[in-house]
């Protein structure tokens, strides 16, 4: 009796076909952001999913952003190297459209109208903005985050990507964070160096 490796009958097969999903599953990774809770109902964030293209003038920024700030944020261009690796990436961001009307304080002022009065600051990101808003980024982040653990996509929230992106106005939002996603035999985005 011989075996035969190779394919006797023709048979039609997609060899590792995992990574051609990625951009898809990226969409549900976006829409778990979407859908997660916001304050009062008010849906001010924003999502996308980078292109293939954007990729390089990202990690580029996040380079030029580690120059600029000097020594303590060599990590930029570390980050910049696992999007460069990652074979996706989204960003999740809020372009927050007024405050919770709470007067909580939690912005540093003693109420809504004396800190929407205030002269915003822009460096990275622009501020400052209410304490729900950026509540409820944290939560559209982390259901992000989740729901690619969810489908075992390995991915690490980054304030780099999203510092790049809104610096290069990819994104018109506030504070945007980026996932990168990877589909490898071992996380890439950590014991990194």
């Amino acid at each position: 009796m011989c075996l035969s490796f190779g394919n006797p009958n023709n048979l039609s097969m997609i060899l590792n076909p995992e990574s051609g999903v990625l951009e898809t599953l990226a969409e549900s990774i976006l829409l778990a952001a979407r859908t997660a809770p916001k304050a009062k109902g008010v849906d001010d964030i924003i999502t996308a999913l980078i292109e293939k293209e954007d990729i390089e003038s990202l990690a580029s920024t996040m380079e030029r952003l580690a120059d600029e700030k000097g020594g303590g944020f060599v990590f930029l261009k570390r980050d910049a190297v696992n999007l460069r690796n990652a074979g996706a990436a989204v960003l999740i961001g809020v372009k927050a459209s007024g405050a919770a009307g709470l007067n909580c304080g939690a912005c540093g002022f003693k109420t809504c109208a004396e800190m929407l009065e205030r002269q915003k600051v822009e460096v990275e990101f622009w501020g400052p903005n209410c304490m729900f808003k950026y509540a409820d980024l944290g939560i559209a982040v982390g259901a992000a985050a989740a729901k690619a653990k969810d489908f075992c996509i390995d991915n690490r929230v980054m304030y780099s990507i999203g510092a790049a992106a809104r610096v290069s106005g990819l994104l018109e939002a506030d504070v945007v964070f980026g996932i990168p996603l990877s589909v490898t035999g071992k996380n890439i985005f950590f014991d990194r160096k």
